[in-house]
């Protein structure tokens, strides 16, 4: 589906999702985002490795509905805002600033009842060492560096924190790559829930995992920088990421 073209450059950037052909409005509908900061580049990828090995199978339980790419132009130019120095990512709510956001939002309204979100990321060593920074500077703020964890995480909702979900997520990523290991009980700064797992207030930041009135939600963070990890490895876990949260609600909904 091309559900729209960016505004700033229409032919050079139309957005595309994929849903299931055949849809039936008596399974539960699974939405996956991929690139909603361009520059996290598993993100992009892990929804198309998704896309080409694992949502046949999985269409057989649900709706399934991917958009590999919210931000084509941050893709491209390594990128965490877009060219309006707006984030993404911050940006899901009544009129957002984000083209980007507002039309996956627009689109996403199409599809009734979102069941689970998984959003894809990745938390590299250049947000500390150019995306914040410049974002204290856009903002006049004083920029305080913050520790950059080695390996996977996931951001859970703070208002619906689904541990078991994320805890299943967590399990599957491991048989791929490393989990972060806490610092002084915390990640990014913030308190940890359990073993690689933090939460967020989804929807009062804005971040695009609290879009939609969901059942599960979750927000996959890749460490492509450590060493390691490979290229391959950090898609494989994204893969895993949605795969261990699809299996977890089959027997859920048992």
């Amino acid at each position: 589906v091309n559900y729209v073209s960016l505004d700033f450059d229409p032919v050079k950037y139309p957005l595309f999702a994929f849903k299931s052909k055949q849809w039936d409005s008596n399974k539960k509908t699974i939405l996956v985002t991929g690139g909603v900061h361009g520059y996290e580049t598993s993100g992009v990828h892990g929804a198309i490795q998704f896309l080409k090995t694992k949502a046949a199978f999985y269409q057989t339980f649900f709706n399934i509905v991917v958009a590999p790419c919210v931000s084509p132009w941050g893709y491209e130019t390594i990128n965490r805002w877009n060219p309006y120095a707006v984030d993404p990512n911050r940006s899901f709510y009544a009129n957002s600033p984000a083209n980007e956001s507002a039309a996956l939002m627009s689109f996403v309204a199409t599809l009734g009842d979102i069941y689970a979100h998984i959003d894809l990321h990745e938390t590299t060593d250049t947000d500390e060492l150019e995306f914040r920074p410049a974002l204290s500077a856009r903002d006049g703020k004083h920029y305080e560096k913050g520790i950059i964890p080695d390996g996977f995480y996931l951001v859970g909702d703070s208002d619906n924190p689904s541990p078991e979900f994320q805890k299943a997520i967590i399990e599957s990523v491991q048989k791929v790559a490393h989990i972060a290991p806490d610092d002084n009980g915390e990640l990014i700064g913030v308190a940890i829930e359990q073993f690689g797992v933090i939460n967020y207030p989804t929807k009062k930041l804005g971040l695009c995992a609290g879009m939609t009135n969901n059942q599960f939600n979750t927000t996959t963070e890749v460490y492509p920088d450590s060493p390691l990890v490979t290229i391959k490895q950090c898609n494989d876990a994204q893969v895993a990421a949605i795969t261990g949260a699809l299996d977890y609600i089959i027997d859920y909904l048992k």
